[in-house]
């Protein structure tokens, strides 16, 4: 389905039926990332699998910034009329998923976030090292939003009221003290640190996600 939003062409799916979770996939990604996790999701609730603005199916566009697609699924949730969901959002996701907790308070119930920062040096310098050596070669905006954004004051983070969980892998490339700080700077945190995982294994076409989403949730 398309929904014509923000300036934006955006597609999504909708499945099941029950309480409804947002699922936000990562940069360069689309919605079929969670092709292993929408099927158990959605024996208890409604699923909206989002492609972000200038992926998947959605409209090509230049304009990638982060606030901007935190807009998006914000006039996504309120033009659909999908009462308090849950937001689950993967790397680039997690990012849109704490600006909109940040700005539009009262929108979401609660938050699930992996491997998302607050700066790019909340990534691990070998990982940016390699963005910056792509982007001279590609000049792909893509790489350029992961350089130059989010810049989210951690302090600011006082002010999420929602339950969030915290995720990522033992081997994120994020930074496990970027993380941790992420996690003790919200109030009603958890953070669950992920042994033998890295950025995205337990997430992209893996079902192994489930259990935390379910025991966080229920």
């Amino acid at each position: 389905m398309y929904i014509h939003i923000n300036r934006q062409i955006l597609f999504y799916e909708k499945t099941g039926e029950g309480s409804p979770i947002l699922l936000l996939h990562g940069n360069g990604e689309d919605h079929t990332i969670f092709d292993a996790l929408i099927p158990q999701l959605e024996q208890s609730h409604t699923v909206y699998a989002i492609d972000s603005r200038g992926h998947g199916a959605s409209n090509p566009t230049e304009d990638y910034h982060y606030s901007g697609m935190a807009e998006d699924i914000k006039e996504l949730i309120t033009s659909l009329e999908i009462d308090s969901p849950i937001i689950y959002g993967f790397s680039d996701g997690g990012i849109i998923g704490l600006l909109i907790a940040l700005h539009y308070p009262g929108l979401i119930s609660r938050l699930i976030i992996s491997g998302a920062n607050l700066n790019p040096h909340g990534m691990k310098w070998t990982f940016l090292h390699k963005i910056k050596q792509h982007y001279k070669k590609s000049g792909s905006p893509l790489d350029r939003l992961m350089l130059d954004e989010p810049d989210i004051d951690p302090n600011a983070l006082s002010q999420i009221q929602i339950p969030v969980l915290v995720l990522a892998g033992s081997s994120d490339i994020v930074k496990p003290a970027h993380t941790k700080l992420i996690a003790e700077k919200i109030p009603y945190s958890q953070l669950q640190i992920i042994e033998g995982e890295d950025h995205g294994s337990y997430i992209i076409h893996s079902s192994r996600l489930y259990p935390y989403i379910r025991d966080f949730i229920s």
